[in-house]
């Protein structure tokens, strides 16, 4: 005898259970929540490192769950499983996923997606204005002093990378201060830190939970400049009094879209830097990396239970458009679409 599609979707193997495609979600928002506690736990460079991961990780987490998701009230369309050689019938006979929650799935990943486009227009402009201010500036050296009584102190990444200060803002500092003002620009630049920016943009574009991120980010680029600077200067004191001195002479000014000593939040930095060095954790490292493992094994599970939904579904209908039931007759279907166990499973079937 023949099996009916829905005997085989049933049968074909443990029907999937897509309770792992969540998980990614509840993964962001732990995260969201914990970044900027893990801004200041950690060292500001090691911290740096953890939340790009966390935010890379998380925002294809987030894409891939609600791909699958959106995939499940898509593969139900006619149109869309005439062209995929499934059958509708077993895919509604599994019902993984609720039709509104599969819908809402699609709006969301179409709407990230958009909303990604253009934050990564935004980001080629940005670029675009930095190689225009790279142009305007007269010399070729890496410092470059404007005669700009505005106090102004913010770097162009390169290549080649170029640190801009106003003789403004020189005259509102000390020889150590300014000292301590040239080696945070420095640090910005000789660890790349416009490229972490550029991810975490992009990827609270993508994802709307990380913004939070994103903000505790930026202030951990500041606090991973001003210890280089400290170590560079071999002072956090005159680190902290020249973020200090920076920060007021340039309130109420107006600065490109670029990193910048008066950045991020001053008082916090400020209180940091009269403190010592931040101790080396290694908990919250690995706290981060657990959760980062769930949700790529959560999102690889889920996967596997998609591709095994789908192989149930071409398989009944395959089933019920052949027209002989001999399992060697190959002249009415793919025979690619039987996994071993399916083939076991219909050959326990034959009478």
């Amino acid at each position: 005898m023949m099996l009916a599609p829905e005997k085989i979707a049933q049968e074909g193997g443990r029907k999937p259970v897509l309770f792992s495609v969540y998980v990614p979600f509840a993964v962001t928002a732990v995260l969201a929540v914990l970044a900027p506690r893990l801004a200041h736990m950690l060292p500001p460079r090691r911290a740096a490192w953890a939340l790009a991961c966390a935010a890379l990780v998380t925002a294809i987490g987030w894409a891939g769950a609600l791909a699958l998701l959106a995939f499940t009230g898509v593969a139900q369309i006619p149109e869309v499983a005439e062209e995929g050689r499934w059958s509708v019938a077993a895919l509604q006979a599994e019902d993984p996923v609720y039709l509104v929650v599969a819908g809402g799935s699609a709006l969301m990943l179409a709407a990230g997606v958009v909303s990604l486009g253009v934050a990564a227009v935004g980001q080629v402009r940005l670029f675009v204005r930095a190689r225009r201010e790279h142009a305007r500036l007269p010399e070729e050296t890496e410092l470059v002093v404007v005669d700009d009584d505005g106090p102004v102190a913010f770097v162009l990444p390169g290549p080649p990378g170029r640190i801009v200060v106003s003789r403004g803002m020189l005259r509102c500092l000390t020889d150590r201060e300014r000292e301590a003002l040239l080696a945070h620009e420095r640090a910005h630049l000789r660890c790349r830190h416009h490229l972490f920016q550029i991810l975490w943009r992009l990827t609270a574009a993508l994802n709307p939970l990380l913004r939070p991120l994103a903000v505790a980010g930026g202030f951990v680029l500041e606090r991973w400049a001003d210890e280089e600077a400290a170590q560079r200067v071999g002072d956090r004191k005159i680190v902290a009094h020249a973020v200090g001195r920076a920060a007021l002479a340039s309130a109420g000014a107006s600065f490109p879209a670029a990193l910048a000593a008066t950045g991020g939040a001053v008082p916090q930095r400020v209180r940091a830097l009269l403190a010592p060095p931040p101790p080396r954790r290694s908990l919250p490292l690995v706290a981060g990396g657990l959760l980062l493992a769930v949700c790529c094994a959560s999102l690889a599970n889920a996967a596997s239970d998609s591709d095994q939904l789908v192989d149930s579904a071409q398989c009944a209908a395959y089933a019920a458009t052949a027209s002989a039931p001999s399992a060697g007759d190959h002249r009415h279907g793919p025979d690619f679409c039987f996994g071993e166990h399916d083939r076991r499973e219909l050959q326990e079937h034959r009478p």
